[in-house]
């Protein structure tokens, strides 16, 4: 028999590492995640790794109900957590047990857990809802679009409110199911592969799966009656696209743009990698608004996007996103320019491979064809605040910013620079920072003076600064490339 020796301050280690938190030591989850420019989205407290579905929708009334699981862990000794939401709830379970909730503010669920939950505890959270998602608004406006046979759920910084509870910041990245119920002769769209649709009773229930971390606001849904076509891109990637069966006049110039998904998909991979997850499309559904958003792996577009004709330019620009934006997310949305300005961006390389018109010449005629005295100056791309978010200078001037750095670093170290950038943060969270970081790694320059002249200031450039960069001060710069109209026709994209 050997007798272990245990010196008493290792004893009291030890002990202190067996006792629970006290009472006081448990604290809410913060309203916020801490984003400085939308305070109260997302939460504190909890990290969500996967959301689990199960809904039924009656487009004829627009009522939604169902179930929502969500597998998290807790990052503190937590009393009490929020989830954004807006639905009615009925019942919310924690761990199994029952937990008292109410509504605060905005868009506030507050709960309640029968026992306080300790830092690194898993906890599944089942919440039960109904509700009818286009009467409701939060800070004036809603998410939801009412479409003649159904509803769609797609916006830009914030969409999930309407339809489900959840951690509603790009930070909280999760995997998804989701499965809805629908009468017969509807259907439901959502991201991912469709697992199986089944009918029984007069209702068909799609379930629909995302095996990728994905943003909340990337989460889309849309229930009306669609044409569905189906293909491989060249690389086996399965691709769904969907367009409802009442776009009247723009449905040609539709299909004739997202039909071409899979081609532009496979393009985009010379520029920023593989394509990052296992399934691709997009749906045309029947709404009023003029936007497009790149809801991971089947983005949206609006039919106003091709009220002009066919947009292919509309579809890079989204397709783009799913590497910068979707696979790298922002970290806060003042680091929009990474989703933004790299779309953008794209759209220019389209124009170039189209023979419309070089990223140079297009970056020449944004710097020229904006006066010094012109607003879109005043904006900074790589923090242009809030009510500037989507502001077509993100777009343009953030675009232009990427095209001096490609006349400072070259192309070799730019292209290295498009495809590393997704590879290094795959499926995670990034800054503008982190960017000038890596870019600073790869070409072996300095590029602070670059990135504070192009991205930071709110003026323009002086035509030294511009020489310098490579950028033209010409007057014949303000002629546009053949490309600008199709580019400019996309400018409703950031109309959120």
């Amino acid at each position: 028999m050997h007798r272990r020796l245990i010196a008493p301050g290792a004893l009291a280690v030890s002990v202190l590492l067996t006792v629970p938190a006290s009472a006081a030591d448990y604290r809410p989850g913060a309203p916020g995640i801490g984003d400085p420019y939308y305070p109260s989205y997302g939460n504190g407290g909890y990290d969500v790794s996967h959301y689990g579905l199960r809904l039924t929708y009656q487009p004829v009334t627009d009522t939604l109900e169902g179930t929502a699981t969500l597998l998290a862990r807790t990052t503190q000794d937590l009393s009490r957590f929020n989830l954004d939401f807006l639905l009615d709830v009925s019942e919310v379970r924690v761990g199994g047990a029952k937990a008292s909730f109410a509504t605060s503010g905005e868009h506030e669920l507050e709960i309640t857990p029968k026992t306080p939950l300790a830092k690194g505890t898993p906890v599944t959270i089942v919440v039960r809802y109904r509700g009818v998602p286009s009467s409701k608004q939060a800070y004036g406006f809603t998410s939801w679009h009412r479409t003649p046979d159904g509803g769609v759920a797609a916006n830009e910084p914030e969409a999930a409110w309407w339809w489900f509870p959840s951690n509603d910041h790009p930070l909280d990245k999760a995997t998804y199911d989701v499965s809805v119920a629908v009468p017969n002769g509807t259907q439901a769209i959502s991201n991912g592969t469709l697992r199986s649709a089944s009918s029984r009773a007069g209702w068909t229930r799609y379930t629909w799966r995302s095996d990728k971390p994905q943003a909340t606001y990337l989460a889309t849904l849309a229930v009306g009656k669609f044409d569905i076509t189906t293909g491989r891109t060249e690389s086996g990637v399965p691709v769904i696209n969907a367009y409802s069966k009442d776009l009247g006049d723009n449905a040609g110039a539709a299909r004739a743009s997202v039909e071409r998904t899979g081609e532009v998909a496979e393009w985009l991979t010379r520029y920023f990698g593989p394509y990052p997850y296992n399934a691709l499309g997009g749906y045309v559904p029947n709404v009023t608004t003029g936007y497009a958003l790149e809801t991971q792996t089947r983005p949206f577009y609006s039919p106003r996007q091709f009220a002009g004709g066919s947009n292919v330019s509309v579809v890079v620009h989204e397709l783009a996103h799913q590497w910068y934006g979707d696979l790298v997310s922002v970290a806060g949305w003042k680091d929009i320019w990474i989703n933004e300005g790299f779309a953008r961006y794209a759209q220019w390389l389209w124009s170039e491979h189209e023979g419309e018109g070089t990223a140079q010449e297009l970056a020449d005629h944004v710097y020229a064809s904006h006066p010094a005295d012109d607003p879109f100056w005043k904006v900074r791309p790589g923090d242009p605040g809030p009510d500037d978010l989507f502001d077509i200078a993100v777009y343009d001037r953030g675009a232009l910013a990427l095209q001096v750095l490609r006349n400072e670093v070259g192309d070799r170290a730019f292209f290295t620079i498009l495809k590393g950038w997704p590879a290094k943060y795959a499926y995670g969270n990034a800054t503008v920072g982190d960017f000038q970081a890596y870019a600073e790694q790869v070409s072996g320059r300095s590029l602070a003076d670059l990135f504070d002249t192009w991205l930071f200031k709110p003026s323009k450039p002086g035509a030294p600064a511009a020489r310098g960069a490579g950028v033209a001060s010409r007057s014949s710069a303000v002629t546009a490339p053949k490309s600008w109209k199709k580019i400019a026709a996309t400018n409703s994209v950031h109309d959120h």
